[in-house]
């Protein structure tokens, strides 16, 4: 049928802060949804409080509302938007679905004659009710594992008792696997269920036999109202049962399935979708497979775009939740025409001549004492994603992506092998165990062993010992000149970079590039097209691989390339995002064709019509090279990209790369943190007192000097990573210690802590003329928490007019003196004489980048100011060509969001390191308001411990 045409006005509600198991993927679902409800003349209206989201900036919907996801700020909406007639809650996560379900039960859909579209509640309630959706199935023929629902801990008890042991705990409504877990043994189940029913907002649980070892599916499918059905994509996991997926490395598409097993699979899914009731639009369905006789039991179903979802829309080409919010406004599949590849409708499922490999990253350090072993309950925080023409070689890509310092599947300088407790390893998952897997391989460990061991499918196994046996071969050679031309490609296409090549036969990798160059192994570009080239696609969006044809033409248009964040993680997340789609859209209404790298299927800067040429590739020196050399593009831009981007410029300045903004010795200047503290003191601007240190011995000279308690700060880091803040020499060297291990050329900075200061920053753009400040933000937590896990005011609420002045000047000072072009933040930490009350000013630190809190301030403040800087950056305006007027509302409050409940047994103590995983604004209007006088409460206990 065609579009409903009653269907005038829609809130969309979002997903909220970042957490661990619901991050980006649903600003990017969120986001594509409204564009296309907007193309159909549809008016948007968005609920989500999340600030560093491209959802919520001004040019997504007609009306966005930074509000927290609860019934009476949705009801404010209604009333404040009475033209609203649907509201669309599948684009949310499983934030979106709960408070539709909370609305619906408090009447305010029937109150304001609100219809939910896409799906309605009680297809919601089937597929998230545990106990429908297990007796659904059966009553339409499909299998689910031996289970029974439980409200008590009486209930549980008995049904334990009844189903047998190892069992599954999954608290109904939660998302991440939240609350769930394997139990194994009855002395264990008490407590697991009490944590399974406190998790579930409905107090219920499903507690079903545990069928480890089983092989794991997930199919992706759209539906609309005439109960068409099709499979976008089919992704396996490389982990069998037990590991979340979300935890899972992924694969698409399946590569183990039978045809029979397949065709079986999907005629299940099909049948099932056809059986949920009111629902058009996107879902997500998982199977569970006995590997010795192909049965399928059903997990799950997700009436919803998923964290699945927007991987299948990177992986396949088919824009998932631009179509699923077609269908809710009552779009057919086959209505829908030239809506992928500009020449075939939506009806028709993805055909890829490629392979995906997906794998998330975790953050475990930023947790000490966290438990490593992977289970039910999310615990990565991002993911990458790598595409390559086999497995081997997206696997390869995949590793390169995970900006960790991996040069691919091992074979680099992070390789790990003891062989004490190797097969300990591969028994007990944790986020590393795809390395150690390789170098049991390495060590002689038979495939059967391994196998047994972990459960994963035999095919990946040998996929694997196949990278060890070219490995075996490789080490044989000398020099790059004397590996044989058609070895050195088949290494090539199997993922190998040319740092690995150069770190198994002990020569540089320059020359391993060289001898590379000189044989004409270059890398190509192959179009991800949806359809496997069966008939002519028009989307922009390119992988690498070494094959004959290039299907990348070059344009005669100057290009820039806008490099992403890779994948996201504490102190570097979708606020980067945030920066880079608003920096494509500058550069193309500069008049450039604009270029976008980055590995992470989660974002908005990733759909294949942001940029005018997407390169879905690892930001990785060696796949940057190379893109460079075919495209020859004007420049490139780092500072949007957080410390991913900036880590080449370095690179990018010794080859004679122009970098567009500030020069990589501004770059640098204000990264090494003992060149920066002398340029403060070559400035006369405060600063701790500070010495740097490139041994322990240093540092505890450094640390006499200045005084106990010292902050030790590591040079070029992220999220504040390693820094603490140590009260005695015992502490110093035994942390100096572990970073030298880590990195033994490392310079560290070790200052005087300034003990109960306030702490403050500003943003600002600087042309090389002029400094606009963006804004100044002030900490609410004192200094000596990290900026990213404070909650922050702007402006600022109790620093007097003369401190404010004096970090004006202060980072004008900086901005001249770096050579600044472009965004640049300055923290600072403000002290106050007890007796005087008189304020003193010191520098901390200089980021001559986007920050974290640009896309805070230019929300708060209604201005487009990445547009802006990025405009400055580009040469192509100066400060004075705009009319920047903000408008703020009160005061933003910057509100941190953290995942602790995903690791119970961490010190929850806020320190100099980051750990927060997303965050909220909050708009009050004035310092009477309740919510902030509790914030400002929390920070008087600080300030006077």
């Amino acid at each position: 049928m065609p579009q409903d045409k009653s269907i005038k006005s829609v809130l969309i509600i979002g997903s909220g802060p970042i957490v661990i198991g619901q991050a980006c993927e649903f600003d990017y679902s969120g986001t594509q949804a409204s564009r296309s409800l907007r193309e159909e003349g549809v008016e948007v209206t968005i609920i989500n409080p999340n600030p560093a989201t491209i959802m919520t900036d001004p040019m997504t919907a007609e009306n966005v509302y930074l509000l927290p996801l609860t019934p009476e700020y949705v009801e404010q909406i209604l009333v404040e938007q009475p033209q609203i007639d649907s509201v669309l809650s599948t684009m949310g996560g499983q934030t979106a679905l709960n408070l539709a379900i909370e609305c619906g039960e408090l009447g305010i859909w029937e109150k304001y004659g609100i219809r939910l579209i896409g799906v309605d509640l009680e297809a919601i309630d089937l597929a998230e009710n545990r106990e429908l959706f297990r007796l659904h199935m059966e009553k339409i023929g499909l299998k689910c594992a031996p289970a029974m629902i439980a409200n008590s801990v009486l209930e549980g008890m008995e049904a334990a008792q009844e189903i047998g042991f190892p069992l599954v705990i999954r608290p109904s409504y939660t998302l991440g696997g939240f609350g769930g877990g394997f139990c194994f043994k009855q002395e264990d189940f008490a407590e697991m269920l009490r944590r399974g029913l406190d998790a579930s907002p409905t107090h219920e649980v499903l507690i079903d036999k545990a069928v480890l070892g089983w092989k794991e599916f997930e199919l992706e499918l759209l539906r609309d109202s005439a109960n068409n059905v099709v499979i976008i994509c089919a992704v396996e996991n490389f982990d069998p049962m037990g590991i979340h997926t979300g935890d899972s490395i992924t694969v698409a598409p399946a590569m183990t399935l039978s045809d029979k097993a397949y065709q079986d699979m999907r005629n299940q899914a099909i049948h099932a979708m056809r059986s949920m009731g009111n629902f058009a639009g996107g879902c997500n369905i998982q199977f569970s497979q006995n590997p010795e006789t192909e049965e399928l039991i059903v997990i799950e179903i997700n009436p919803r775009v998923s964290r699945s979802s927007a991987l299948a829309s990177k992986a396949t080409g088919y824009p998932i939740a631009k179509i699923a919010a077609k269908l809710a406004l009552g779009f057919n599949l086959d209505e829908l025409k030239n809506q992928i590849t500009g020449t075939t409708s939506a009806y028709f499922e993805p055909t890829l001549d490629y392979v995906i490999v997906k794998i998330p990253r975790w953050n475990f350090n930023k947790f000490p004492g966290a438990d490593h072993i992977l289970g039910l309950q999310m615990k990565s925080v991002g993911e990458v994603m790598g595409i390559g023409r086999n497995f081997q070689e997206a696997l390869q890509k995949a590793c390169q992506s995970l900006e960790n310092g991996r040069a691919g599947l091992g074979s680099d300088k992070k390789e790990w092998i003891k062989t004490d407790d190797i097969l300990h390893r591969l028994d007990h998952v944790s986020e590393d165990r795809i390395f150690r897997l390789k170098d049991a391989l390495r060590l002689g460990v038979p495939r059967k062993t391994i196998q047994k061991l972990t459960k994963i499918d035999m095919w990946f196994i040998n996929q694997i010992k196949e990278l060890v046996d070219l490995e075996k071969e490789l080490v044989k050679y000398n020099v790059p000149e004397d590996i044989p031309t058609e070895f050195f490609r088949t290494l090539k296409e199997k993922g190998y970079s040319d740092q690995q090549i150069a770190y198994l036969i002990r020569v540089d990798e320059e020359l391993v590039t060289t001898r590379r160059y000189e044989l004409g192994i270059r890398r190509t570009y192959k179009m991800v097209d949806t359809c496997a080239a069966e008939f002519e696609a028009k989307t922009p969006y390119f992988y690498s691989t070494f094959d004959q044809e290039n299907e990348s033409i070059v344009s005669d248009k100057p290009s820039v390339i806008i490099l992403g964040s890779g994948p996201n993680r504490i102190g570097q997340g979708i606020e980067f995002d945030y920066c880079c789609v608003h920096g494509l859209k500058a550069v193309q209404e500069a008049g450039y064709e604009a270029i976008m790298v980055n590995c992470n299927p989660e974002t908005v800067s990733t759909d294949f019509d942001q940029a005018d040429k997407l390169y879905f590739e690892p930001v990785f020196w060696e796949h940057i090279r190379e893109i460079i050399e075919l495209e020859k593009p004007v420049g490139i831009i780092v500072q949007l990209g957080g410390q991913t981007a900036l880590k080449l410029a370095e690179e990018f300045h010794k080859r004679g790369i122009h970098v567009f903004g500030s020069s990589f010795e501004s770059l640098d200047l204000a990264e090494d943190r003992g060149r920066f503290s002398n340029l403060l003191k070559d400035l006369e601007i405060p600063y701790p007192n500070f010495g740097t240190a490139k041994d322990a011995d240093q540092a505890l000279e450094v640390a006499h000097r200045v005084g106990y308690p010292v902050l030790v700060r590591p040079s070029y880091v992220l999220g504040g990573q390693d820094m603490r803040i140590v009260i005695n020499d015992e502490e110093l060297e035994r942390h100096v210690l572990s970073i030298f291990k880590k990195d033994p050329t490392m310079v560290v900075l070790v200052d005087h802590f300034l003990d109960r200061a306030k702490e403050a920053e500003v943003d600002a753009i600087c042309d090389g003329d002029e400094v606009h400040i963006m804004g100044i933000m002030e900490h609410i937590e004192p200094a000596g928490i990290h900026s990213g896990d404070s909650s922050a005011v702007l402006p600022t609420y109790s620093l007097s007019i003369e401190t404010v002045n004096n970090m004006r000047e202060y980072t004008e000072k900086l901005a001249f003196a770096l050579k600044t072009v472009g965004l640049i933040n300055v923290q600072f930490a403000i002290t106050v004489d007890r007796k005087t009350k008189e304020e003193k000013v010191f520098v901390i630190e200089a980021n001559p980048r986007a920050s974290r809190t640009t896309p805070f301030i230019a929300k708060a403040y209604k201005v487009p100011y990445l547009n802006i800087a990025t405009k400055v950056m580009l040469g192509a305006n100066k400060l004075k060509d705009f009319t920047i007027n903000p408008q703020p509302s009160g005061y933003a409050i910057k509100v941190p969001v953290f995942s602790f409940n995903k690791f119970p047994n961490v010190d929850k103590q806020l320190g100099p390191e980051m750990k927060s995983t997303g965050e909220a604004i909050r708009f009050v209007k004035d310092m009477t308001d309740p919510f902030f006088r509790e914030l400002d409460r929390n920070r008087s206990v600080y300030l006077t411990r």
